[in-house]
């Protein structure tokens, strides 16, 4: 990176984004529009489970899901270079509001089909393609290049948070008032964070006097090589993209759509606290991971370090596939949760303190494209393979062949240019 292009050291601060009003505001919405988020998950993947009883139905939810990611994040990532970043949150809102009220009105006339799935899955995907970039600019505008760092970090522990408390708050409702009325009321939880960026004072489109950033003509996909050769003499950057696309590819989150048949195989297969339990775990370490390294000011970013990470999850994922009992599957989804979590903020940070600014929307795309989009394909490596062969050893062998890829690219990364 050039002088030019220098940004200031990240704050050592403890949490150190939380100290500015605004991003609290936002962080606390945008929690609870994540933990709706996973309580649709919990209550539609149940049903279609206990409907359909397919491995091979989950791994195409995982792929109908995550597709528009790759086909659409450098999309998404234009659109918030050039448009109002809370807008576009806002599309985003409104899309997974419809999705949830289209869910229960399937429950409650018991006409799902697995088209239906499918078709809700992709709308579910679209809304988090238009929330993700949109999102990094509006969280980087907020708190500034100083605690982007802290930002994204806490960013990113506010998603694992609702993926804890979604299971939990999706296992209730789902008791309590069943599955149409439960994944109903989850539209209503959408509504704070969509109400307060009507007047959220951020963004150049929010402040008076500021000019809107210049518009560079985009041709969608055909654009990618372009940017790619832009960031192509910032190794950080490459090689952070190719680490979290690898990810995704090989593993994922395709083990959750799974998660019921993995509960089963356990002794834990019906609808309950165990089973939120098990479906929550990881993201109690993610959270867990959140709070130990914002409060310590742990593992700065740092490329090598990500590699090193990306490896232990490797492991506890591989561990939480071959493990024998459901104390022994918690602890190893905990520890991945650790991991992945440090991982992935790290990375994310990274790319996003590196990228030039005229196209940083379009880079945070090309970084979701590749961190979220390859997570498609995870749908094949470990739900329909595991039709074959049993989703435990898919899982198994996915692990391990992304825990080779990782050695052999961190290997190449340092033979071609030293970190």
């Amino acid at each position: 990176m050039s002088a030019a292009q220098a940004v200031p050291a990240p704050s050592a601060q403890s949490f150190a984004a939380l100290r500015h009003p605004g991003f609290r505001r936002y962080f606390s919405f945008s929690v609870m529009s994540m933990m709706a988020d996973n309580i649709e998950h919990v209550i539609s993947y149940w049903i279609i489970y206990q409907e359909f009883r397919s491995p091979t139905l989950g791994g195409i939810a995982v792929l109908t899901h995550w597709l528009p990611f790759l086909l659409f994040s450098v999309y998404s990532g234009a659109l918030a270079d050039r448009f109002d970043p809370r807008r576009i949150i806002q599309v985003a809102l409104l899309l997974y509001m419809g999705v949830s009220a289209a869910w229960g009105l399937l429950f409650l006339t018991d006409s799902l089909q697995m088209w239906h799935a499918a078709a809700l899955l992709i709308v579910h995907g679209l809304a988090g393609v238009l929330w993700v970039p949109a999102n990094q600019l509006l969280v980087h505008d907020i708190v500034g290049p100083a605690q982007l760092q802290s930002a994204v970090r806490l960013n990113a522990t506010g998603r694992q948070l609702g993926m804890l408390l979604g299971p939990a708050i999706g296992g209730a409702l789902l008791l309590a008032l069943g599955p149409a009325w439960g994944i109903l009321a989850n539209v209503l939880i959408y509504v704070p964070l969509l109400w307060w960026l009507w007047k959220a004072p951020y963004g150049h489109h929010a402040r008076a006097g500021e000019p809107k950033p210049a518009a560079k003509r985009f041709r969608g996909l055909a654009d990618v090589p372009a940017i790619m050769r832009e960031v192509a003499g910032q190794p950080t950057i490459v090689s952070m993209i190719l680490l979290a696309g690898c990810a995704s590819l090989f593993v994922g989150n395709a083990y959750q759509a799974q998660m019921p048949q993995f509960a089963t195989h356990l002794g834990h297969g019906h609808a309950g606290l165990t089973y939120s339990i098990l479906l929550g775990a990881d993201a109690a370490g993610a959270l867990v991971a959140g709070i130990v390294l914002e409060s310590k000011g742990l593992l700065r970013p740092d490329p090598r370090t990500a590699f090193v990470l990306t490896v232990l999850w490797c492991v506890c994922i591989g561990g939480f596939a071959v493990a024998p009992s459901y104390g022994a599957a918690l602890a190893f989804l905990f520890a991945a949760g650790f991991f992945n979590l440090a991982f992935n903020a790290m990375a994310q940070t990274l790319v996003q303190l590196q990228a030039p600014e005229h196209i940083r929307g379009r880079v945070i795309g090309l970084y979701g494209m590749s961190s979220l989009g390859m997570r498609a394909f995870s749908g094949i490596t470990v739900g329909m393979l595991g039709s074959f062969i049993g989703i435990h050893s898919s899982l198994t062998i996915s692990a391990m062949a992304l825990l080779a890829v990782t050695l052999a690219l961190f290997a190449f990364t340092l033979r071609s240019r030293p970190l």
